[in-house]
């Protein structure tokens, strides 16, 4: 597509006050176990999102290989975050949800109210009469569950990972330039205006909005579409001016930070994104002279464009991974071929990374 390769979402960044915490939290109840990278170190490049000034963070990439996007949970070290002053609402202007898949959302409703979460009594219809239900980790962050029938592993988890995201918006037809011929989220499922009794228990759910729902009616492809699969964009817009989720607020603050995109060929993106208006804001190519960005364990290029919101999409492209990091085995994604997924022995091989809660 347009030259570069997406192989789907890589993970949902999300701001935390104490990592451990939170990614207990993630494993018990989204499996999100598999540890792809952990890093303390600076965060040189996002200057224009953290105050101009580089900060200390610490940040692990864990993925659920039953199938999904990933979570890179993420804290400030040696800065105390700064938390939102209220709870985000339908209207407001950012990531308002991230969406997380299922094979039984009656189990999984089921199987959560069992533990003792705070989730609701019964699902709901969306616009296209799909059963769904909306729940918060123990910062207040939202997650939708919503069946999905592409799977990777069989793990007998309820969930799988990230699957997509609910993203506010003041226009869906601007936003389309990046949701629809960016990243490829071409097929409308539906467009709908009103009020929907799915939404009515969250902050701000009582209000007229239009909701569009998004997906790609040409597959995800490249080395990691196997085990990242399917995802779906709901823009959700009331037709007033909003509040961003990040105002006042830096990059990494409390709660989701940016959508990553795993994809091959930087360089088209770069050129197509600039061709419609979403030049890179950041990009960690240009500032390492074409050698790779080194995450620790990982390596690769990233980069990032805003939304017409200023939402952060964030791009990419893995150079170097860890199979079995104990014995020194690490796979260079730059011999392969872009549009082929990885055989699923060597994906499988990232649940040695697996890490107990």
């Amino acid at each position: 597509m347009k030259g570069y390769v997406i192989s789907g979402i890589q993970q949902m960044g999300i701001g935390v006050v104490n990592l451990e915490e939170a990614w207990d939290w993630y494993i018990n109840q989204f499996g999100m176990d598999c540890r792809v990278f952990e890093e303390e170190a600076e965060a040189k490049l996002m200057l224009p999102y953290t105050g101009g000034e580089s900060r200390r963070r610490h940040a692990v990439l864990a993925l659920n290989l039953q199938s999904g996007g990933g979570f890179e949970i993420w804290q400030y070290k040696g800065r105390d975050p700064v938390t939102k002053k209220e709870p985000v609402q339908i209207g407001d202007l950012g990531i308002l949800a991230c969406k997380m898949k299922t094979i039984d959302i009656q189990k999984t409703l089921s199987s959560f109210g069992d533990k003792g979460l705070s989730v609701p009594a019964a699902t709901l219809k969306d616009p296209s009469g799909k059963m769904t239900f909306f729940m918060k980790d123990l910062y207040g962050n939202l997650f939708q569950i919503v069946e999905a029938t592409d799977w990777f592993r069989n793990e007998k988890k309820m969930t799988g990972g990230s699957y997509g995201a609910v993203i506010g918006v003041s226009d869906i037809e601007k936003s389309k330039s990046v949701y629809s011929d960016i990243l490829g989220y071409d097929d409308v499922v539906y467009d709908t205006t009103g009020i929907f009794p799915d939404l009515a228990a969250l902050a701000g759910g009582e209000s007229q909005c239009r909701r569009v729902l998004l997906r790609r009616s040409i597959p995800f492809a490249g080395p990691f579409s196997k085990v990242l699969g399917n995802s779906e964009i709901e823009l959700i817009s009331t037709g007033k001016p909003g509040k961003k989720t990040y105002e006042n607020r830096f990059w990494g603050d409390p709660g989701f930070i940016h959508l990553c995109y795993d994809m091959r060929g930087m360089d088209e993106l770069k050129n197509f994104c600039e061709s419609k208006g979403f030049p890179f804001t950041v990009d960690s190519k240009k500032s390492h002279e074409g050698n790779s960005f080194d995450m620790g364990e990982a390596a690769g290029h990233f980069s990032y464009i805003e939304d017409p919101d200023g939402t952060l999409i964030e791009f990419v492209e893995t150079h170097k991974i860890p199979l079995l990091k104990k014995l020194g085995l690490y796979l260079n994604l730059r011999k392969r071929d872009p549009n082929k997924s990885l055989p699923d022995w060597m994906l499988s091989t990232l649940r040695f990374s697996r890490v107990k809660s």
